[in-house]
């Protein structure tokens, strides 16, 4: 069985690790806003998510949002405006809240019907001479449990997202290791 790689991109290959294009595609079936958080309407939708019950108010405190409900006021009246480390702290905590609503939503779709088609499309080799390339292929995969996946995405673990996916992509025999880095992971939920 392959290790993991080592160094990856040495002779030109581009690419992403396989959990970050499954967290990506994760964040993009969890929807949310699409607005910046720099334009106001995006911060006030933020906001509005983070304030609008006092659950998720204790929720955006648990993700670090930890302003006083005084300059929480102040900002959703527009009378002062987050600073840009504030504001980053409300993009973070309205992510991770976003995540957890949502994770257990997405784990029964993802897990219905016996689990879910991945499409692993190989990294990029374009820039790689050719005596080191790799003839690598499309790859699709059924994975059935993604109880690991989606539990590590939820809590934004990146560490036991990988050791989780790594385990799925294991299935693919001999060759889990050239899909360790890839250009996108593809699935629908």
């Amino acid at each position: 069985m392959p290790e993991h790689t080592q160094e990856f991109g040495k002779f030109g290959a581009r690419g992403i690790k396989g959990h970050e294009a499954v967290a990506r595609r994760l964040d993009d079936l969890a929807g949310g806003i699409a607005t910046p958080v720099t334009a106001r309407r995006g911060l006030m939708a933020r906001l509005r998510y983070l304030t609008r019950s006092e659950h998720a108010r204790a929720a955006a405190r648990e993700a670090g949002l930890t302003v006083t409900d005084r300059t929480l006021k102040a900002w959703l009246e527009g009378r002062r405006g987050p600073s840009r480390k504030n504001l980053e702290r409300v993009d973070a905590a309205y992510r991770t809240v976003r995540r957890k609503n949502v994770a257990r939503h997405l784990l029964g779709r993802l897990n219905a019907r016996g689990g879910t088609r991945v499409e692993l499309h190989p990294l990029n080799q374009s820039q790689v001479p050719r005596p080191h390339q790799r003839v690598l292929e499309f790859r699709t995969l059924n994975i059935r449990q993604w109880d690991r996946i989606v539990a590590a995405w939820a809590q934004g673990d990146e560490g036991a997202l990988d050791a989780a996916w790594v385990d799925q992509i294991v299935d693919l025999g001999s060759q889990w290791g050239q899909y360790e880095y890839v250009s996108n992971v593809g699935f629908a939920a």
